[in-house]
């Protein structure tokens, strides 16, 4: 039966998302979980983290951190400088960075040295596709190497330490198994990392593509990671996670958000700047679940009570589901396939049992162009 949460505009939809017998989100408790920890103690624990791995000699980086440019690299980023470690930022490169995200990623520089890699474009670009058309997911290899290439790179220095920011099941829902204070390893990758079920392995054969030309994009063996001593953690473990407020102060550093109006498929301006088509990979995760990014961050919004529910409502309804024309012309040609490709694939992952088909069982667009949802009634 489909369902909104009753405290925040969720569906359940949404991939191991559980409601209680109250029609709650796990997300929503999780929030207010949040606030019966004593995150001073948190910070003591990250201290001692920290003292076990702050270099002595300064022979070697104190720790990875995996950044995009992002407000949330930065925060990460700055907080290792502010706990004293040393870091080396390890971004690996955006399907179609556009100037504010090259801007933000040379900002971030200034809280320590970048390593930025660089992917051969016509395999990933191969790999794009086939992620669009299997999984309906063009940025499926920018999902595994975001969590690859930083590892790797953590056990060729013999960096022990991997600082990641916040955790996305703890934040926005999800088993409860994978919000606790554990580590970031390869189980997690494939279970909560957005892979689809898809493996790399997968993408040996498609378009010529050898196994060669994903090294990159394999995870090190147990006994690489063994041999460095690998962890890795949540930054949002140890410190409250407050968006909003993290932006906020980023922005003191530098970090410059979308000045001209908010980012496509949401109200805000301050969160995906720095890829051009990412509006198309949330797109595509509103026709298969019928919710965006509009309702990501409207619910966090009431869960950090900036926003009622009645007022995310009228939010996610203007902005939850658009699909930018501008954006499908750019994809189609940056991926040099046809609009008529796109949208059939489009049409072959969107779920009809969310939204209104014609007596054929095509889905019908309204006169934007846009999906008619069958669900309007979030009470």
């Amino acid at each position: 039966m489909f369902q909104y949460c009753k405290k925040c505009v969720m569906p359940n939809t949404k991939p191991d998302l559980f409601f209680d017998e109250g029609g709650v989100c796990d997300a929503c408790r999780s929030a207010e979980l949040k606030d019966t920890i004593d995150w001073t103690a948190r910070e003591k624990e990250f201290l001692e983290l920290v003292d076990a791995h702050r270099g002595k000699n300064g022979a070697n980086y104190d720790c990875v951190i995996p950044v995009s440019g992002g407000k949330d690299s930065h925060y990460q980023a700055y907080i290792a400088r502010k706990y004293g470690l040393n870091p080396l930022l390890v971004n690996f490169e955006a399907t179609k960075r556009n100037a504010l995200g090259q801007k933000n990623l040379e900002n971030i520089r200034q809280f320590g040295d970048l390593l930025e890699f660089k992917k051969n474009p016509s395999v990933y670009k191969k790999m794009c596709l086939e992620g669009f058309r299997r999984v309906g997911d063009h940025e499926w290899p920018n999902h595994l190497g975001i969590f690859t290439i930083p590892i790797r790179v953590a056990v060729q220095f013999g960096i022990p330490l991997v600082i990641w920011g916040e955790n996305s099941q703890l934040e926005y829902g999800g088993p409860k198994a994978a919000r606790m204070k554990g580590v970031l390893d390869r189980r997690w990758l494939e279970e909560f990392g957005g892979l689809l079920g898809l493996r790399v392995e997968d993408m040996i054969g498609v378009s010529g593509i050898m196994r060669e030309d994903l090294v990159s994009y394999f995870y090190p063996t147990d006994r690489e990671l063994e041999e460095v001593g690998l962890k890795g953690i949540f930054l949002g473990y140890y410190f409250k996670w407050d968006a909003r407020e993290q932006v906020e102060l980023m922005k003191q550093y530098g970090f410059s958000v979308k000045e001209d109006g908010p980012v496509e498929g949401t109200y805000t301006n301050y969160e995906n700047l720095d890829d051009s088509l990412v509006s198309i990979h949330d797109y595509l995760k509103y026709v298969k679940f019928g919710f965006c990014r509009a309702t990501d961050h409207a619910c966090l919004d009431i869960r950090n009570a900036r926003m009622t529910r009645g007022e995310a409502i009228e939010l996610v309804k203007k902005y939850d589901g658009r699909l930018y024309r501008h954006v499908v012309e750019d994809f189609v040609k940056f991926f040099e396939i046809t609009k008529e490709e796109f949208f059939r694939i489009v049409d072959s992952f969107t779920n009809k049992a969310l939204f209104l088909t014609d007596e054929n069982g095509r889905v019908i667009r309204d006169g934007e162009g846009d999906l008619i949802k069958r669900y309007q009634d979030y009470n």
